[in-house]
């Protein structure tokens, strides 16, 4: 593994935020053949993630009366809006009014409300929701506890658990086992949440003791035999699509190349090294009088990085509120850059998510996070007992590091990467809020977990129309004007021509042959309609780049050419089940962000209400597939001919609420102007 050495934090030091640069080494092994389990725990759906499309999984499972186990490498629910601190809702206005969402995630919004007395307690102008991630956490423990007694299901929850081994059949094809390790704090050890992650990860997937964990080795397998049908389901909910990578299955990482379905690709050729950057939140708050400010040992590193980024931005109470997660006392009307807010006031605290200032975004093969499967292989990782997580822990360092440094800039510093001179101010009323009762339930006060955007994304299965593998792409989703001379002048003939060709609808046929000219056909103007539908989700195409140089704090670095080209508006859109049916294993779901898309549409792909649809169908689908004794890629194996338990699966999930189309989707319906 690299990066063996990480920052170690004193506990009164960080409290006070007074950090030490010393580094210590990690004292387990890396890799050891494991010991006998401890415990065998059996379960008809294993969801490996608690983030939110996990939590959604557990949910469904529960109502309908499943015995799930649900594994989560923190000790909190909720993912996005707990372990990674971004506790605001990001949503479209229009889903937003007509609370077109599933139930499950309806109810989150409803608890929210109820425990504040509002929904947005944290007064932020981001979202209409915004909140402390502590109290995240603890609704939906209660969400599952609720759903379990209703659909008389039974939970076995494993916080502090990671997956370390799969057991898959001799043919390749079912998931049979899981052996995975449960950690609490050693003897005489410091509390969980002490350390940050880069400090704790290798431990984590060792199966030996530590001085700082004592180890519980798990083996989940199937509840039941049914027959021939898979006996159990194991669904991967995680950040970064772990179970995909350690089952080997086929996968995409970073840029896909140019094509006419990802015809605003930022390069001819596929990146893997290249995904979006990842982020460590942190809380600070605002406070009546001056705090003493201590700058990091490694804050000159990180500080040719940070900034406002646009002038309209360049205002310390603006960035302040755009996230702000408590607001006890209402400050005054404050309008700048054309956004109106409420001025911070003593007491408030602001939870901060900011692209040039704690995104950490590496784009080369020196310091990518998440290794690409040849990466994987060369650290031996993909050996029985190797798998470490599959993370680079260095570059785990390094974005804790610059997020401690940004907090820094944010209160002390007075340069600007992208403004230059003159813009930032000091802004010494705050404090940094750290310590196990803090927002961020950490003791060094960063998120228990960074903010994952993109990680690894599966391959479909070979589909009409995609022999090569399903996947939902950019022009499935994207409202871009194709009709821009960029396309015509920098895709090749042929690739124009199927482009245009893909988004004419009836014309499509006229516009291959040659019949019609590409310019001149007619568009669609929604996304693409798909007929396995089991999920839906709405939201802009979102991109925060990659860097060009490594490290991504280098003076002088810019992000990735052409990146944010893909960028901008996109219709509602639909999850594919076939997007959740990897190849090769029969018994394996896949939620959240990495279900099969590409690196454009990920980027929309991946917000809260997104998570939690994909989950409330990943629940349906495994507990559908249990009780009628198919595998799910039966389901969609002859499409487009009709498919009569996919209709029934369908029908299934609209009944509980869990939509699989937004209204007056058809395929006659091609105005969606409306959905902003």
């Amino acid at each position: 593994m690299n990066g063996r050495h990480k920052i170690a934090f004193s506990l009164t030091s960080l409290i006070s935020f007074n950090l030490i640069s010393t580094f210590v080494g990690f004292d387990g092994a890396i890799a050891t053949p494991p010991r006998t389990p401890d415990k065998t725990v059996n379960c008809e759906i294993l969801v490996v993630g608690g983030g939110l499309s996990g939590a959604a999984t557990a949910y469904e499972g529960l109502l309908a009366g499943r015995t799930v186990c649900l594994t989560e490498i923190t000790d909190w629910l909720g993912g996005q809006i707990s372990s990674q601190g971004t506790s605001a809702l990001d949503e479209r206005p229009t889903q937003r009014a007509l609370k077109f969402y599933s139930r499950g995630y309806m109810e989150l919004r409803n608890r929210i409300g109820r425990k504040y007395g509002e929904l947005n307690p944290g007064d932020c102008w981001v979202s209409d929701s915004c909140f402390l991630p502590r109290d995240a956490h603890a609704i939906l423990v209660q969400m599952l506890k609720d759903a379990e007694k209703q659909g008389k299901g039974k939970l076995q929850w494993f916080p502090n658990t990671v997956i370390k081994d799969l057991e898959i059949a001799t043919d390749g094809k079912i998931i049979n086992g899981a052996i995975a390790i449960q950690h609490q704090p050693a003897k005489l050890a410091p509390p969980l949440n002490t350390f940050t992650l880069s400090q704790s990860i290798e431990d984590s997937y060792s199966y030996e003791n530590s001085s700082r964990f004592t180890k519980t080795i798990l083996r989940f397998l199937p509840k039941a035999d049914k027959g021939d049908a898979p006996k159990w389901y194991v669904v991967d909910a995680s950040e970064t699509g772990e179970i995909i990578a350690l089952a080997d299955v086929p996968y995409r990482l970073g840029i896909d190349a140019r094509s006419y379905l990802e015809p605003s690709a930022s390069g001819a050729n596929n990146d893997p090294y290249c995904p979006q950057g990842f982020t460590y939140t942190f809380a600070m708050e605002a406070t009546k009088e001056p705090q003493p400010q201590t700058m990091p040992p490694f804050y000159l590193q990180y500080a040719p990085y940070f900034s406002y980024e646009l002038k309209r931005l360049a205002n310390f109470d603006l960035v302040f509120t755009y996230r702000r997660i408590w607001s006890p006392n209402k400050g005054k009307p404050v309008k700048f850059g054309g956004v109106s807010f409420t001025a911070a006031t003593p007491g408030d605290i602001s939870m901060q998510n900011w692209t040039w200032g704690n995104d950490y975004r590496p784009g080369t093969a020196k310091d990518n996070l998440v290794y690409s499967r040849q990466q994987l292989q060369g650290t031996g990782q993909l050996k029985p007992g190797g798998w470490m997580g599959g993370l680079r822990t260095e570059t785990l360092r390094n974005a804790e590091e610059n997020a401690l440094s940004f907090y820094y800039w944010l209160v002390a510093g007075t340069t600007d990467s992208q403004l230059g001179e003159g813009v930032k101010q000091q802004q010494s009323n705050n404090r940094f809020v750290s310590g196990l009762n803090s927002p961020m339930g950490t003791v060094h006060g960063l998120s228990k977990y960074p903010y994952m955007r993109e990680g690894r994304r599966i391959i479909g299965r070979p589909s009409w129309g995609q022999p090569g593998g399903f996947g939902i792409w950019e022009i499935d989703i994207s409202r871009r004007d194709y009709n821009d001379q960029y396309y015509s002048q920098t895709l090749p003939a042929d690739m124009y021509r199927r482009l245009r060709a893909a988004l004419a609808g009836l014309e499509a046929v006229s516009v291959i042959e040659g019949k019609v000219s590409p310019d001149k056909a007619m568009r669609r103007t929604r996304s693409t309609i798909f007929p396995d539908a089991v999920g839906i989700g709405h939201y802009a195409i979102d991109f925060h780049p990659c860097m060009v140089n490594s490290p991504p704090e280098a003076p002088g670095n810019t992000e990735r050419p052409g990146e944010r080209r893909g960028a901008g508006l996109a219709y509602p859109f639909q999850i594919a089940l076939r997007a959740m049916i990897p190849q090769k294993i029969d018994n394996l779901l896949v939620g959240g962000k990495s279900i099969a898309t590409s690196h454009i549409a990920a980027a929309a792909y991946r917000v809260h209400s997104f998570e939690w649809s994909s989950g409330a169908a990943a629940g349906t689908v495994a507990s559908f597939a249990l009780k009628n004794a198919i595998a799910p890629y039966q389901l969609v194996d002859n499409l487009p001919k009709q498919e009569p338990q996919l209709e029934a699966l369908k029908r299934l999930l609209q009944q509980n609420g869990n939509p699989t189309a937004f209204p007056d989707t058809s395929i006659f319906n091609e105005n969606w102007d409306n959905w902003r």
